[in-house]
């Protein structure tokens, strides 16, 4: 299936955005406390009331939750009733996203709201990570997803592409930019820190934490009457690499330049990238994918090396940079959402401003 635009359907906006400041532990409050004030910030953006919002998809994962059908429990902070239209995906957002960008298409709606979620806090979980693994050959080795990040690290050292002072400078600039971004985590000055997993150190992984996220997307008119400025989502596809690690070429990442070929990425140059790396190694690998050079500013926001709440990291990506847009920091953005060991599976999103 290809998910660019043709010629005819309609055009659909990220209108609004809102998170949370994302921090070490949420133990004081539950899914549906963390999500609520999102919740009400991105309606008030819009001036929107829930009874207004013509389709609701989230984002969720009851591997992180402990329990079945968790994302039910987040509808109490949604409102569901009266009775509304909605739907989930055991995924980072940014696919909950894109399943309401496809619903917004067929006509049936004219608003949608998309949230996600995650508490990394309450267990491990490099453990819990490990449920994503090939469950006869690999999981039952236990390899979490930071070695398997190093294994990726070694790879591109060995293939020449990156060494350690280089993937240090990417954690340093990410934290750096952080510094602007009153929601990171992590921001300013972090030392590199002893290895985790060699090579990589603490300052190339990203911190555990909690955190929540929303955006609003509405379509043609509608977008305009909502926002000044809105983000148009001018392409978006998704794309997924083979299960067995043995297979990949873990220096490379084929399902993302697939999605981004398809998204319209490289039919024009963006000037702004919000790329989900949560590895220092991994911008390497989408960098290259993506054929983004030094003209392209790469996680302003700090990225996932500052914050990243796992199943709500990547649409936190496609929402701060469709902020830039709105704010007229960007003209053509491209967001990047991944999930799975090692870059599995990979989302692009090209965003675009009117012209000024």
């Amino acid at each position: 299936m290809t998910s660019r635009q043709a010629p005819g359907p309609r055009d659909i906006a990220v209108v609004a955005f809102a998170q949370t400041g994302h921090r070490r532990s949420t133990e004081d409050s539950s899914e549906v406390e963390m999500l609520m004030p999102v919740l009400h910030e991105v309606l008030a953006r819009t001036g929107l009331k829930t009874a207004g919002i013509g389709f609701t998809c989230s984002g969720s994962s009851d591997y992180l939750a402990g329990r079945a059908f968790s994302f039910t429990l987040a509808l109490d902070g949604v409102g569901a009733w009266p009775p509304i239209s909605e739907s989930h995906v055991e995924m980072d957002g940014a696919w909950a996203l894109y399943e309401a960008w496809t619903r917004l298409l067929t006509g049936d709606a004219d608003t949608a709201l998309v949230y996600s979620y995650g508490k990394c806090s309450p267990g491990s979980v490099r453990d819990v990570l490990t449920r994503q693994l090939d469950p006869y050959y690999i999981a039952p080795l236990w390899p979490d997803s930071i070695a398997l990040a190093a294994l990726q690290a070694q790879a591109l050292m060995d293939a020449g592409h990156t060494d350690e002072a280089a993937l240090a400078a990417v954690g340093a600039r990410s934290r750096a930019d952080a510094a602007a971004n009153p929601h990171a985590q992590l921001k300013g000055n972090v030392p590199q820190g002893d290895y985790v997993v060699r090579p990589l150190r603490t300052g190339d992984c990203p911190p555990v934490g909690d955190g929540a996220a929303a955006v609003l997307l509405a379509a043609g008119g509608r977008a305009r009457d909502l926002c000044e400025r809105p983000a148009w989502i001018r392409g978006i596809d998704h794309r997924v690499e083979a299960h067995s690690l043995g297979v990949r070429d873990l220096t490379d990442s084929p399902s993302t330049r697939l999605a981004a070929e398809r998204a319209g990425a490289f039919e024009r140059p963006v000037d702004t990238a919000e790329l989900h790396a949560p590895f220092s190694s991994q911008e390497v690998v989408l960098r290259r994918a993506l054929r983004l050079d030094d003209s392209v500013r790469v996680n302003p926001s700090g990225g996932a090396l500052a914050a990243n709440p796992v199943m709500a990291a990547g649409l936190v990506r496609i929402g701060e940079a469709a902020a830039r847009v709105h704010r007229g920091d960007s003209d053509r953005a491209l967001a990047h959402a991944t999930s799975g060991p090692c870059l599995q599976q990979n989302l692009v999103a090209v965003l675009e401003g009117d012209p000024r």
